[in-house]
């Protein structure tokens, strides 16, 4: 071979390596889009099911509250209720949610950091978190829950639905106006 062509070659690859590394996968790009949230609240409403008695009715409200390079904490108002944190890491091209549940004085409850990992990078848009072996552990009803969390321009949905059953429980966030930050969720310090 020519040592023009050997040096186009070496170029291609080279040029080829950088942009396979300057790719951002689905799962980061949702996290990143999900980290442009970082400080703000917003409200939402209560989509499924429509008479759900703790959730229907009530002032619905999530503060993007903390976030690291790994970490997004969310904690989620329902009503004066705010014992709920959605934790959100991100690892290895990997998403897992958990959820924090708290008492009014801050101690855990019993029922606590149930959830699941992606088990692929998803879309921008979609993330889907199949239940664990601690949540099947914790909480044997919920071995088949299935959450998933969506994010676009306007709205951020959180979905729960327990497969084989007809639990189902969808809240819908507004995205285009942010509302005033609500103090510290319950165990939590401002």
């Amino acid at each position: 071979m020519s040592l023009k062509l050997n040096c186009l070659i070496i170029f291609l690859l080279g040029s080829l390596t950088i942009a396979a590394q300057n790719t951002i996968t689905p799962a980061k790009q949702f996290w990143n889009t999900l980290q442009s949230h970082c400080n703000k609240a917003y409200e939402g409403r209560l989509e499924l099911p429509k008479d759900d008695k703790d959730f229907g009715g009530k002032q619905l409200i999530m503060h993007v509250r903390k976030c690291t390079d790994r970490e997004i904490k969310i904690p989620f108002f329902v009503g004066e209720d705010k014992s709920r944190t959605w934790i959100l890491t991100y690892d290895n091209d990997r998403i897992s949610l958990k959820h924090d549940h708290r008492h009014k004085d801050g101690s855990e409850d019993d029922i606590n950091f149930y959830g699941g990992t992606t088990t692929n990078t998803g879309k921008a848009n979609i993330q889907i978190f199949s239940a664990n072996e601690h949540t099947q552990q914790l909480i044997p009803g919920a071995a088949t829950n299935v959450w998933w969390i969506t994010i676009d321009d306007d709205t951020f949905t959180y979905n729960l639905r327990r497969l084989g059953t007809e639990r189902v429980f969808k809240v819908v966030m507004d995205l285009t106006q942010t509302i005033d930050t609500p103090g510290a969720p319950w165990g939590w310090e401002d």
